[in-house]
């Protein structure tokens, strides 16, 4: 059984969204490999301050590109848009946790690329 304090921890990084902070420095960082990982980190941390005090998205592992890429396979005749189980389980797989359940097109099925896009 976990102790008080234990809990008080496990609830202050599930509060300030931690663990998720550091899986994404995590993989950045895996996945770019920087010469210098810590000036990385900061850069990236820098990033996230300015976009947070911006209102905008921060650091994200996965490019535009990466995303075209992504939507394309899940709509292979070219029709513009995806369902949403196929959107929310490319977001899920893209290792995002909190899948936005009421997406622009959700009510007629069909998600847009642009809407896949700027929820990814």
């Amino acid at each position: 059984m976990a102790s008080q304090r234990e809990k008080d921890a496990a609830e202050y990084l599930e509060k300030h969204k931690i663990i998720d902070l550091m899986d994404n420095l995590i993989s950045m960082l895996l996945f770019y490999r920087p010469e210098n990982p810590r000036e990385f980190l900061i850069e990236q941390l820098e990033l996230l301050k300015i976009c947070q005090q911006s209102g905008v998205r921060g650091p994200n592992l996965f490019s535009n590109s990466n995303l075209d890429a992504v939507f394309g396979i899940l709509d292979p005749a070219d029709q513009k848009y995806i369902t949403f189980a196929q959107y929310k389980h490319a977001l899920t797989m893209l290792g995002i946790k909190d899948v936005n359940e009421c997406p622009d097109g959700v009510n007629e099925d069909r998600i847009s690329h642009e809407t896949f896009r700027t929820e990814a």
